[in-house]
């Protein structure tokens, strides 16, 4: 006789959302010589941000404040709202799980797209909803048919990603704005902006916390180089934060991540520097996959997602290929988006090794 879980639980897979690089590496008995698959910054935090680790370091023995206080204000003031308009959490990922938990229950439909960010997809299953997905059009979540989809479903919760993860694409403020313009105001829209400043300032709309219908969500994992840190925050309407108050880990986070993360968003220069070289090095990737035949997608984002040009099966083969040969990267899975690899930024060292194995890895896959 065992405990018995409840059935919801009961009926879901034990999986995770991604396999790591380091489980592959176990797998294949071996590192990767290429870390180029998990959209991280491989340019690292700044030398300001390595500093205040260091420097607080002998203090990791301490809870971090409940609170967020300081780094809750000086989110704040970076982004002209006040400290009642954001809440901290560990990572979006965490903060996403908050949100769905406020807003599905067992049976309420959840409208995305097919093929986005999976996590958000595990949180829904995980407490019961029903998802609803619509498929990509041109390589970009499509606004209409998530409205569409908002309306006939009457859903409490829709996501949508911009800039995009697994594709890279974006759209312009305009677009958003208009979208959510015509939201039912009892849906909540969870705009991802994880990729926001590698994205164009023309995909970002004003900053509105009168909107009582959209939580926006940011990280310092991805331009600012602490993904293993795990810190993220949502903006929003006040009484909306609030509610995060009634459910959240207060002692999620730890006090070397509030220190990192204030270090980090103090260094903006750092940060101009940071996103410079993630955007040479897209270009690089870019002109990798075009001298072998393949097209790269336009990336507002990290990483660029590239069109092998036959089917998923095909995609597959190459991303196989490429483990093989010590170059870890991933791909989309979904119908229309698997005939893709997406490659993550990376030094010099690693991207000479990508651009090496690559025709090697199209060869072998042929």
């Amino acid at each position: 006789m065992n405990p018995k879980l409840v059935p919801l639980i009961d009926s879901l897979p034990s999986t995770v959302p991604f396999v790591g690089p380091e489980a592959l590496e176990r797998k294949r008995n071996g590192l990767f010589r290429a870390r180029l698959g998990a959209n991280e910054n491989g340019f690292g935090p700044a030398p300001s941000v390595i500093a205040a680790i260091q420097k607080h370091a002998a203090e990791s023995w301490k809870y971090a404040d409940p609170e967020n206080f300081d780094l809750k204000h000086a989110l704040a003031s970076h982004l002209h709202v006040a400290p009642s308009n954001i809440v901290v959490g560990e990572g979006v990922d965490t903060l996403l799980g908050l949100a769905v938990r406020q807003y599905v229950s067992e049976g309420t439909p959840v409208v995305t797209s097919l093929g986005a960010y999976p996590t958000f997809n595990f949180h829904v299953a995980g407490f019961g909803g029903r998802l609803i997905t619509v498929p990509y059009r041109d390589d970009r979540e499509d606004l209409s048919a998530l409205l569409d989809a908002v309306k006939r479903e009457n859903a409490p919760l829709v996501y949508f990603s911009n800039p995009d993860n697994p594709m890279g694409t974006w759209w312009d403020a305009d677009d958003v704005e208009r979208f959510i313009d015509a939201l039912p105001p009892t849906t909540m829209l969870i705009l991802d902006e994880a990729y926001g400043e590698t994205a164009p300032a023309s995909s970002k709309p004003a900053i509105d916390i009168s909107r009582s219908n959209v939580l926006r969500m940011r990280t310092f994992s991805k331009a600012y180089g602490l993904a293993g840190m795990r810190c993220g925050y949502a903006i929003g309407a006040q009484q909306q934060i609030t509610a995060f108050d009634k459910i959240r880990n207060h002692f999620g986070m730890n006090k070397l991540t509030q220190i990192a993360a204030l270090a980090a968003l103090k260094d903006q220069d750092y940060l101009r520097q940071v996103v410079g070289k993630i955007i040479a090095a897209r270009d690089r990737i870019s002109a990798i996959a075009e001298a072998n035949g393949l097209k790269a997608i336009p990336s507002a984002t990290n990483f660029v997602t590239i069109d092998c040009g036959k089917d998923g099966a095909y995609a597959l083969s190459v991303l196989n290929r490429l483990i093989e040969r010590d170059v870890f990267v991933r791909k989309p899975m979904a119908p229309g988006l698997d005939r893709c690899i997406r490659v993550s930024v990376g030094l010099d060292a690693e991207l000479d090794i990508f651009e090496q194995q690559l025709p090697l890895a199209l060869q072998a896959a042929s």
